[in-house]
């Protein structure tokens, strides 16, 4: 039997994620379950999001006997499913191991990567990375040093748009274009020069060179480092790795992350005409019902795979023009979001009561209240959190509303910075006019 835990996981960018811990790395993952009020919760790690139509089905069947039916996207692309019981551990196990999805016991909540979505779909010019994600996982999974990273720890893989470089990972790999690409370490980091194949093992060597400077166990993402081991990171990397370190004032390829924005919900054309659909999920919570229509139109009309974003939103690569607009039309009936005119555009908040002990409010169900008349695609963003903690909120602007014991908190957020708050009562009418205005206050 496994035992679940008590502690629970912070997202990649919460407040507590660049500092030092005094207890051990509990993380929830396949192998080790978290004890929230609704149950047992599992956080299954799905590299880049990409998943067969055969594995999505796993995870649906897994989600319908053992919890409570529905599964649950996390802001780095992954699944979670809820409401299991504390004794299942090992049959989910099993499940997803005959799927394919646990490769390695003992780097199962070490697979963190995201990927930018849309790479190899669209007809942008930026190169397909898709090499890098299978090649990186798979140094993960051979590495025995790889296996004490933190189940925090985060690569972003961006094939040059900047979308996932802007998500404040860990090591982050850029394409520059076909041959060349840069290596970020830290978020915001210096960059450094790698050649485009080799740009998967110089991340795992980054990993591993992290956990050597890391002498405290504590230590569990690279914001966390001191100072001086954090600054001699990327020089040591290269002597490792055998790259240069450019001269000082003198930074390669892109400038600092952008904002890191979504892909607009709707089609997509990519090479040859074929089309690739990316559809929001309100609240990141897929039902047994949304879930179907989704690898029921992978396998029916796209190439058998679904790509989960870090926005909480599904990619549906492969499809016919013709066959793009008849499942739209389907994926809209099942209540996924399928272009910028839903009012669940730009709509998140964490899971909030009852699952959470901690939150102070049903904050879904207070977003969902709020959301606005009509929609608006001009609208920032706006994430809902029923704590201080902010599990899962975005990165780039938006506007963080918080439920505090003297009602809620209001503010916009840019990059790291945030504007004075407003903190309104709890009258439902009152706060959905707050955030409605906080919301159209773009400038």
């Amino acid at each position: 039997m496994l035992a679940a835990m008590s502690a629970t996981a912070d997202s990649p960018g919460s407040p507590a994620a660049g500092t030092a811990r005094t207890g051990g790395d509990s993380c929830p993952g396949t192998l080790r379950l978290h004890r929230a009020d609704d149950g047992a919760l599992a956080r299954v790690r799905i590299p880049g999001g990409v998943l067969t139509a055969a594995q999505a089905r796993t995870l649906l069947a897994a989600a319908e006997r053992l919890g409570d039916g529905e599964l649950h996207l996390t802001s780095r692309g992954n699944l979670q499913l809820r409401g299991l019981g504390v004794d299942c551990g090992g049959e989910l196990a099993e499940l997803l191991r005959g799927a394919g999805m646990l490769p390695s016991d003992r780097h199962e909540r070490v697979r963190n990567a995201v990927v930018s979505p849309l790479s190899g779909l669209d007809t942008s010019g930026h190169p397909d990375i898709r090499s890098w994600l299978t090649g990186l996982d798979a140094l993960l999974c051979g590495s025995e040093r790889a296996a004490a990273l933190s189940g925090r720890f985060l690569f972003a893989l961006d094939d040059g748009r900047g979308d996932v470089d802007a998500l404040g990972a860990d090591l982050t790999l850029i394409a520059v274009d076909g041959a060349r690409a840069l290596l970020r370490t830290g978020a915001g980091g210096p960059l450094l020069p790698v050649p485009f194949d080799a740009a998967p093992r110089a991340a795992l060597i980054a990993a591993e060179v992290f956990l050597d400077l890391a002498a405290d166990p504590g230590v569990w993402r690279i914001s966390a480092l001191p100072d001086a081991a954090r600054a001699a990171l990327p020089a040591e990397v290269a002597r490792r790795a055998g790259l240069v370190v450019p001269p000082v004032g003198e930074p390669p390829g892109p400038p600092p992350p952008r904002p890191a924005r979504a892909p607009a919900p709707g089609a997509v054309t990519g090479p040859g005409g074929a089309v690739a659909l990316h559809l929001g999920v309100p609240m990141g919570r897929l039902t047994g019902a949304r879930w179907r229509a989704l690898v029921e139109t992978a396998e029916r009309l796209g190439s058998g795979e679904l790509r989960c974003t870090p926005w909480r939103g599904v990619v549906v690569p492969g499809l016919a023009a013709g066959a793009a607009r008849e499942a739209l039309d389907v994926l809209a009936e099942a209540g996924l979001v399928t272009g910028p005119d839903s009012p669940w555009a730009g709509v998140g908040a964490c899971v909030g009561r009852p699952g959470c002990a901690k939150s102070l409010a049903d904050v879904r169900a207070e977003a969902e209240a709020a959301l606005a008349p009509r929609p608006v695609p001009a609208l920032l963003p706006v994430y809902w959190s029923g704590c201080e903690r902010r599990c899962g909120h975005p990165h780039g602007e938006w506007i963080d509303v918080v439920a505090t014991p003297a009602g809620h908190r209001i503010a916009r957020v840019r990059g790291d910075s945030r504007d004075a708050p407003v903190t309104v009562p709890d009258d439902p009418a009152a706060l959905a006019a707050a955030v409605a205005a906080a919301r159209g206050a773009r400038t």
